[in-house]
């Protein structure tokens, strides 16, 4: 394989903190530590998806505390980064009806929110529908002298994962009660969440803001009770709660809607190729953040030729994640490197990738096309597909789940 810069030393298995503070601690936001709940390895990954039980799922999946009460299946980390595709998940969870209906509707989610990311990219900064009210005020919307803001955001700065109730919750404070920009509270998010995602993650803000349906989400000291009675108890503000009531109602402008929300012209720029889509021999498979799992077809259809992941410094370094979720993709990295020969690179992917002859699985994100259009891969391999994209609507979740 052609190398046109320097690769890095591979990670060891159990000392990939150690690696990412070595090799990618200036492009971190905090001190690299490990979530001490979750793994990136692919034996993680299908060992949470084998001991999950859909069983009682519609009823308890929004529930925060105690711990043991939660029925969040707590997948999406590896759902993000395609350890676990969608297809698969839908065929192995089997139970109850009513669980199995919920939960393959929260799948559904997932492959809609992916949809309305390639559509529309960057342009999901925007509102969808409407626009909610925000102000230039300096004052922290998440008061962590408040034991739920505390309790959720600890969860959120040391796991990476939260339940998508108190995501909800925290976007509602952040937006809906502060008139903070939603889209700085997104960006909080992302730095952190090893499931975050421009698409799950910027869509659920848009929904709970009231962005894409005109109805904001209220937070409020009711929910707190309901879902985690337990952090009221010993709170400073269990008398005097500033959340004690509903939020105001904020009224809503109307945004321009994006027209590609409607339909687009090319359904393929979306989809990617229906069959592998190969012009030429290739000498690597390159594998990505969006697709890093054993199934990832490009690496199934090469089982024998070497593997290569690019770290893209430029936009490690303006994103500025935790370090956790750098640990997460080097723990597979780590693991990938006993089984198969592999290179990691670190620097701008189109310049250390391209005159590769790479083998490599469409990634649904904007991002990926405009670089894989640079660098010119020998062999596009479909991307899974729940549903394979058309040209329906994707203004809102049940229209474009009409389908």
């Amino acid at each position: 394989m052609t190398k046109h810069f320097a690769p890095l030393p591979l990670p060891k298995v159990g000392e990939e903190t150690l690696w990412v503070k070595q090799h990618l601690g200036h492009l971190c936001c905090d001190e690299p530590l490990a979530s001490p709940r979750f793994r990136g390895t692919q034996l993680a990954a299908d060992s949470a998806l084998a001991a999950f039980d859909v069983a009682g799922y519609a009823a308890k999946r929004n529930e925060v505390q105690p711990l043991q009460k939660r029925g969040a299946s707590a997948l999406s980390p590896w759902i993000r980064h395609g350890h676990l595709s969608l297809p698969r998940i839908w065929e192995s969870v089997a139970g109850p009806s009513r669980d199995m209906e919920k939960f393959r509707d929260e799948l559904l989610w997932q492959e809609y929110a992916r949809h309305t990311y390639a559509r529309l990219g960057k342009a999901l900064r925007n509102p969808i529908r409407y626009q909610p009210r925000e102000s230039e005020s300096t004052v922290e919307p998440w008061d962590r002298s408040m034991n739920c803001v505390a309790n959720v955001l600890d969860e959120l700065e040391t796991d990476g994962w939260m339940v998508n109730q108190t995501r909800m919750w925290m976007a509602s404070q952040w937006t809906v009660r502060h008139g903070a920009k939603w889209r700085a509270g997104e960006d909080r998010f992302f730095q952190h969440l090893l499931d975050g995602s421009r698409a799950a993650n910027r869509l659920g803000w848009q929904w709970t803001v009231g962005a894409g349906t005109g109805k904001a989400y209220g937070f409020s000291k009711w929910q707190v009770e309901k879902r985690a009675p337990s952090m009221c108890d010993n709170c400073m503000h269990c008398t005097h709660c500033p959340i004690e009531k509903w939020p105001k109602e904020n009224n809503l402008g109307v945004a321009t809607q994006d027209p590609r929300l409607r339909s687009i012209q090319n359904v393929a720029t979306v989809s990617g190729p229906n069959e592998p889509r190969i012009s030429g021999s290739s000498e690597a498979v390159w594998l990505t953040a969006e697709s890093l799992g054993d199934d990832d077809p490009a690496l199934r259809a090469h089982p024998d030729l070497p593997v290569v992941f690019a770290f893209d410094e430029p936009l490690l370094r303006s994103l500025k994640l935790s370090g956790k979720r750098l640990i997460f993709l080097v723990e597979r990295l780590s693991e990938l490197a006993e089984a198969r020969t592999l290179t990691i690179l670190l620097g701008n992917p189109i310049e250390i990738l391209s005159g590769m002859k790479l083998a490599v699985t469409y990634a649904p994100v904007p991002g990926w096309r405009a670089r894989a259009n640079e660098i010119t891969p020998t062999a596009v391999y479909p991307w899974p597909w729940l549903r394979v994209p058309g040209n329906e609507s994707v203004a809102s979740y049940s229209a474009w789940n009409k389908r």
